[in-house]
């Protein structure tokens, strides 16, 4: 018997000249966001760094450029059937803006711990919202069945080579903006945004060091590219790329293309989101900050080099937001919680009142204790709640009150620089 040669398609794959080709698709049709040098972030950091502010597209983040490719790419019996997508929030608006500008039934899936600002926005682009699930992959199975059930086209966040070609758009326009960039950092989601972004970037200068970010919780491209199974989960902040898994088109693009993952922990992220909005005064999302968290993580791995960042949205809930500020004030030293000692009598409250305000700090609150965790009879504590400028004048705020006779404990925050 003779055997016979079954022909099979290539696998997909995107070259540099689908992005070249996505980018002229996009021209005049969404914002070309600037990309910045930053002083402040370079001496603060001991490298170049420049800022690609995808926050500032209309919908806060680069999911735009995909949806946009992807959506041009569709055929118009595809179109007037309409379009569905699973995503945390910004794939969402991207597909369901640019959608709703061109007349397409947009559907969209979306894990239930989505922020509310990312469900109102999406709604208010005209699409349908479907709330389904506790993790993507859910939320994606559930958009499965309803895309067959329906007969809608499906749009995956990142294993497609029409959102992978538009995501790499975002490194084109960095390079072209900034030619001295040698490093570029990315987050990691499901990856299409880093492998466009790779694929871009080598073309446009082989030599560049590319650097994906992941959390730690959500490590699914480290652990492929370092031969581990992939184990996904937890609570974080960068909701936007607490993926479980890694698209199998990004994935070999990063195999290829990626030099090196790179994992950051909340408190990098959360201390990433304080510096952008207090230094670029530039609200980032967790994931649009992770590519600084993991500057602020590993110093000497990037000390002396010209650093890319791609700050890749800008969608937060604004409660926690005010919550992560709130901590960093409490992390750097300036809010604090002391529990001072003092003796059950008229006029101490306003004696430490007084030293407070003398050392220039600012009484936030006070809770006032006779009873409970053994007070003598005839002491008490106040446990204080102060604003202060930094750690230095925490220690000198400290100092007063002991020189005044007071036994002070430091519970919350820190007096040393």
């Amino acid at each position: 018997m003779n055997d016979t040669l079954i022909a099979t398609a290539p696998p997909p794959t995107v070259m540099f000249a689908d992005i070249e080709a996505a980018a002229a698709l996009l021209a005049g049709r969404i914002a070309r966001t600037p990309t910045l040098h930053s002083h402040t972030l370079s001496n603060e950091l001991g490298c170049g760094v420049w800022v690609k502010f995808e926050n500032q597209q209309f919908t806060a983040s680069f999911k735009e450029r995909g949806a946009l490719v992807k959506l041009a790419s569709l055929t118009p019996q595809e179109r007037q059937r309409g379009v569905i997508a699973m995503s945390a929030g910004n794939h969402a608006q991207g597909v369901a803006y640019h959608a709703g500008k061109q007349g397409i039934p947009a559907t969209i899936v979306m894990p239930s711990f989505t922020p509310y600002t990312k469900v109102r926005h999406t709604q208010g682009h005209g699409a349908r919202v479907v709330l389904h699930g506790d993790t993507l992959s859910e939320a994606g199975d559930e958009a499965r069945r309803l895309a067959q059930a329906e007969g809608l086209v499906f749009v995956h966040p990142y294993d497609d080579p029409a959102i992978v070609s538009g995501q790499g758009t975002v490194a084109l326009e960095m390079l072209q903006d900034a030619p001295d960039i040698d490093t570029l950092v990315v987050p990691v989601g499901g990856a299409g945004l880093l492998a466009g972004c790779a694929v871009a970037a080598k073309a446009m200068k082989p030599d560049i060091r590319v650097v994906g970010v992941e959390t730690a919780g959500y490590p699914a491209l480290y652990q492929h590219l370092h031969g581990q199974p992939v184990t996904v989960g937890g609570e974080t902040i960068a909701e936007g790329i607490a993926v479980r898994d890694t698209g199998a088109l990004p994935l070999a693009l990063c195999r290829q293309l990626v030099d090196e993952v790179l994992l950051v922990d909340e408190e990098h992220i959360e201390r990433a989101i304080v510096m952008f909005l207090e230094i670029e005064k530039t609200v980032a999302e967790g994931a649009g900050a992770a590519g600084l968290a993991a500057l602020l993580a590993n110093r000497e791995a990037f000390a002396g080099r010209n650093v890319g960042l791609v700050l890749c949205g800008g969608n937060i809930d604004t409660r926690l937001l005010a919550s992560i500020l709130m901590r960093g004030l409490v992390r750097d030293g300036r809010i604090v919680r002391l529990r001072i000692k003092i003796n059950d009598k008229p006029g101490q409250l306003a004696r430490i009142s007084r030293i407070i305000a003398d050392i220039g700090a600012n009484v936030l609150e006070v809770s006032h204790q006779r009873l409970f965790g053994g007070v003598a009879a005839k002491s008490a504590t106040l446990e204080v709640i102060v604003e202060t400028r930094d750690a230095t004048q925490v220690r000198d705020m400290i100092t007063a009150l002991e020189n005044a006779t007071y036994k002070v404990t430091l519970l919350e925050g820190k007096a040393e620089g």
